[in-house]
């Protein structure tokens, strides 16, 4: 895996300690088929399993209760991957700041934007996409519904022509009031708190959720159409929807 360590940036890269980037269970080195999926759990693992694939590819890793006793539902998924040889690696705040195949590019390459300006920084590093575009909000909303292929809620307390868009796959919406910071008048991101929702009609801005989850297939698919390409190994996505 240290092909894609380097091309994801994964000892560079901040991120949460729990989040643990990289390589989190090994196999026996053999990899024949590499399966991605957004979470890794005892569905995705089951999944992985029936597919014969060997390496697993997630944006959110294994660990992030943090230390815990081997048992239950950890317990379950490690004997999942050892019994089947599946290795498995995670990359979060990696795979959502890649200029390539990261959450966020890809998503502003969905909406049809371009020239995005790396903003809102965490861990070191800025998490998120910032567009200059004139736009009917309208638009946005359809063009976001399209690419996610999901509902959008939408908190339309901003300009109806969109002129600064901030883009931040995921959870952000609790990162509101720094968006706000930045003159942008129209945030998509996953999900918020009930108080962003507040504070988006303080702000004047447009709020546009568009799922946890939905969000983040983004950057799985791509770095494992990169991978697939690069190695000459089948790939697949293995689609587990959380439902947020």
């Amino acid at each position: 895996m240290s092909y894609t360590d380097e091309f994801l940036r994964i000892r560079e890269v901040g991120d949460w300690d729990n989040a643990l980037n990289g390589l989190q269970i090994e196999n026996s080195s053999r990899v024949t088929r590499v399966g991605v999926a957004v979470d890794v759990s005892t569905r995705v693992l089951t999944e992985a399993a029936k597919r014969k694939v060997d390496l697993l590819i997630v944006h959110h890793g294994l660990f992030w209760s943090g230390l815990q006793p081997v048992r239950s539902a950890l317990r379950r998924q490690l004997q999942l991957a050892f019994e089947n040889d599946i290795a498995l690696y995670s990359a979060h705040l990696p795979l959502d700041i890649h200029p390539k195949v990261g959450n966020n590019a890809q998503l502003v390459a969905a909406l049809g934007l371009k020239s995005a300006q790396p903003f809102l920084e965490e861990k070191g590093q800025p998490t998120g996409l910032k567009v200059r575009a004139s736009m009917p909000r309208s638009e946005l909303v359809r063009k976001l519904r399209t690419a996610l292929n999901s509902p959008v809620k939408v908190f339309d307390f901003g300009p109806k022509q969109a002129r600064m868009i901030g883009i931040v796959t995921g959870g952000a919406g609790s990162e509101i009031y720094r968006v706000g910071q930045e003159n942008i008048d129209t945030f998509i991101t996953g999900e918020a708190p009930h108080w962003a929702a507040v504070a988006a009609e303080e702000l004047g801005m447009n709020l546009l959720l568009g799922g946890h989850y939905a969000t983040e297939v983004f950057g799985v698919k791509a770095l494992a159409a990169h991978l697939s390409k690069r190695f000459k190994i089948p790939s697949e996505f293995i689609d587990c929807p959380s439902g947020l």
